[in-house]
């Protein structure tokens, strides 16, 4: 096991090392971006993703087989599907379930997506707008849930900074979209928005190995902590400060620390 780093120069080199060692495409092999890397077209590349890393709670094997089965409901072809389908198409999932997404929760997400891309190309026009992750994500929750039969029970599936949740998994999504590099193991296509605004995905993972690298202090798991761990993190990088998410939550899952 490695020692931690004692300064900021070592402790960058180790963040650095530990970034290209987890980067690389057999990470694909056992998370959940292998679902929408299985897509080509662009939006379903982005409703995969998005529903994807919102079920992203509990085994990773789990995730990945339950989207599987959800997209499979789809044919495979959730665009297509979600702009063509009528409501008697959406019966097929009354018996789709993941942890507390149920039913009710998969009706409300195919009626907001059939009615985003009626009206839009991309989910990155949304996102466009803001000049940091924080807004977008409190917009985001309120705009999602703007449809008159928005069920009550299906807000706690889209976090928000406003509650001062992490947003772990938005900011998971919002990885996966904007970062680009030469691995190859995010998207990148949303080429508009710049990688230095991202927010860390701060999971439990993450959060114990940032506390060992005094790279965390606030006690709390909460959007607050999200700012400060991000903040550490663009010292090293601040045009990319979440590339290393790649280094905390492999050095996590793998226990070298």
């Amino acid at each position: 096991m490695p020692g931690i780093p004692q300064n900021f120069d070592a402790l960058k080199a180790f963040l650095d090392l530990k970034y290209v060692q987890f980067n690389h495409q057999d990470f694909i092999l056992d998370d959940p971006i292998q679902i929408p890397k299985s897509y080509s077209l662009l939006q379903d590349i982005e409703i995969t993703a998005l529903w994807t890393a919102l079920l992203s709670w509990g085994q990773r094997k789990t995730i990945i087989n339950k989207c599987g089965e959800l997209f499979a409901l789809m044919d495979n072809a959730p665009y297509d599907f979600i702009i063509n389908h009528k409501e008697s198409d959406r019966k097929v999932f009354s018996n789709f379930k993941h942890r507390t997404f149920q039913y009710t929760d998969t009706l409300y997400f195919l009626e907001f997506f059939q009615w985003y891309y009626s009206k839009n190309d991309t989910l990155e026009d949304f996102f466009l707008k803001y000049s940091t992750i924080e807004s977008a994500l409190t917009d985001f929750h309120n705009y999602f849930f703007q449809l008159d039969n928005a069920p009550k029970r299906t807000r706690k599936h889209i976090a928000s900074p406003e509650r001062n949740s992490t947003c772990k998994r938005l900011n998971m999504f919002l990885r996966w979209m904007v970062r680009k590099d030469e691995n190859a193991v995010d998207f990148g296509l949303w080429s508009k928005i710049q990688p230095s605004i991202l927010m860390m995905p701060l999971d439990v993972h993450v959060e114990r190995v940032a506390r060992k690298l005094n790279l965390l202090k606030r006690k709390q798991r909460d959007w607050k902590a999200v700012v400060e761990l991000t903040n550490s993190l663009r010292q090293f990088d601040p045009s990319d400060p979440v590339k290393y998410d790649f280094a905390l939550f492999g050095l996590g899952v793998i226990h070298e620390l």
